[in-house]
């Protein structure tokens, strides 16, 4: 049987989904933020060299050079397999689609005394994206980072990434790389490379805004760095909230749940039911699938701390938890989704029915991957185009829509005792 908690305890299970979505706070947090920063200092003095030393300490090599060749990327792709390569191209032009439909459109409105408002938006100039390493390698990552920020029009692009203790990048992922068109790419990663980013050294330029997600001291060092540069978001680690009914099939969100928690130990796959009959049922099959499963290990170990079977009463009670939780993925396998979908508010993205799993959004169905995590799609949402871009006010008053406001003005500005303010108001009068 598969370690999963099942409960029915509506009031317990609320308690367990606020520790849930608190995995990754307290003092593990502290003790990152104390080595990210003396990090973030190290890389802002020495630049390269401290780059080259944390390389060497924490991957086990030196990253000379930094930078990985034009040459080595366009190999990368030509020795892609065929059937792989095309399923890159699907997921490129499939991502690339849908975010040239998030392209903000300028504003302009004529007032009634002649003034003209506006709001204009222009791309960033550098982007730098994380792309994780470690335990596994994305290259549907690098498609979902760059992808937005070409679309925005950003000028110049800087990707890193940890390497191996060889000093390689994962073949896939400089592949899709290179299809995506990135062009700068440096084998670092850590709180090093978003040091890096932020602050520039003598190989690695400082970008506008850094994107991706990454692990403790990644999320840490973004963090830190913030106000500095843009960023997209603190990622923590991914997660999976199901909501079922008498419909959904055992085997079906069995691989759904496992689909997440084989992503990291710290993965937390949660299901929400109204049938008994399924909650009983999941543990079960869970162990059957994960029988010669290659990441068994790190499954077994996500769902045993951070998996989570409720038995509700109501799909409305499952919609009121998941509502409080605020997942980063949230499937619907229920009769009648789209009756339900209305009255949710907080989820990063929301699979609609049995043929949308969590994985064919991390693949290729267009919307970003890239999303909040621990409860922050109550107020956050996906990566996106205009998160390379930023807006611009335009204000352009007339003589007659200045002097019809003027007095306004004035009145507000001494009512907060900006005497400046009304006089240059006065002075126009």
């Amino acid at each position: 049987m598969s370690p999963i908690l099942c409960i029915s305890d509506i009031e317990r299970a609320s308690a367990e989904l606020e520790r849930i979505s608190n995995r990754t706070s307290g003092e593990q947090q502290e003790k990152a933020k104390m080595i990210v920063e003396e990090i973030l200092l190290k890389v802002k003095e020495e630049g390269d060299q401290a780059l080259f030393n944390y390389t060497k300490r924490f991957d086990g090599f030196v990253p000379d050079p930094l930078a990985i060749s034009n040459e080595i990327l366009r190999t990368a792709w030509e020795q892609t397999p065929k059937g792989l390569q095309e399923a890159l191209q699907l997921a490129h032009q499939r991502i690339k689609n849908f975010h040239e439909h998030q392209i903000p459109k300028d504003l302009l409105i004529q007032g009634k005394h002649g003034e003209k408002l506006g709001r204009r938006w222009r791309p960033v100039q550098k982007a730098g994206i994380y792309i994780p390493g470690g335990r596994a390698s994305y290259p549907s990552t690098v498609l979902m980072n760059a992808i937005p920020a070409q679309v925005a029009g950003v000028k110049e692009l800087i990707m890193v990434s940890p390497a191996t203790d060889n000093g390689k990048l994962n073949s896939v992922v400089l592949a899709a790389a290179h299809l995506a068109g990135v062009k700068k790419i440096f084998r670092i990663g850590g709180a090093q490379s978003i040091a890096a980013l932020a602050y520039g050294t003598e190989s690695v330029e400082k970008v506008d805004v850094i994107t991706g997600p990454g692990n403790i001291y990644v999320t840490m060092a973004k963090k830190s760095v913030y106000g500095k540069v843009g960023i997209d978001s603190l990622a923590g680690p991914s997660e999976v909230l199901i909501i079922a009914d008498h419909t959904a099939e055992v085997s079906k969100v069995a691989a759904d749940l496992l689909a997440q928690a084989e992503h990291d130990p710290l993965a937390s796959s949660i299901l929400l039911t109204t049938e008994k009959k399924l909650a009983d049922a999941i543990p079960k099959e869970v162990a059957r699938q994960l029988q010669e499963h290659p990441r068994a290990e790190i499954c077994l170990s996500a769902l045993e701390n951070w998996g989570l079977i409720v038995i509700c009463n109501t799909l409305h009670q499952c919609v009121h938890l998941s509502d409080k939780f605020a997942p980063e993925h949230l499937e619907l396998l229920v009769e009648n989704p789209h009756e339900i979908v209305p009255s949710i508010n907080n989820a990063g993205a929301i699979f609609i029915g049995d043929w949308s799993p969590e994985a064919i959004g991390d693949y290729l169905a267009g919307p970003n991957h890239t999303l909040p995590t621990s409860g922050t799609a109550r107020f956050s949402g996906a990566l996106g185009v205009e998160t390379f871009m930023k807006n611009t006010s335009l204000i352009e008053f007339t003589e007659e829509a200045f002097k019809e406001t003027a007095s306004s003005v004035i009145i507000l500005a001494e009512s907060e005792g900006l005497h400046s303010h009304s006089e240059s108001i006065r002075i126009r009068s």
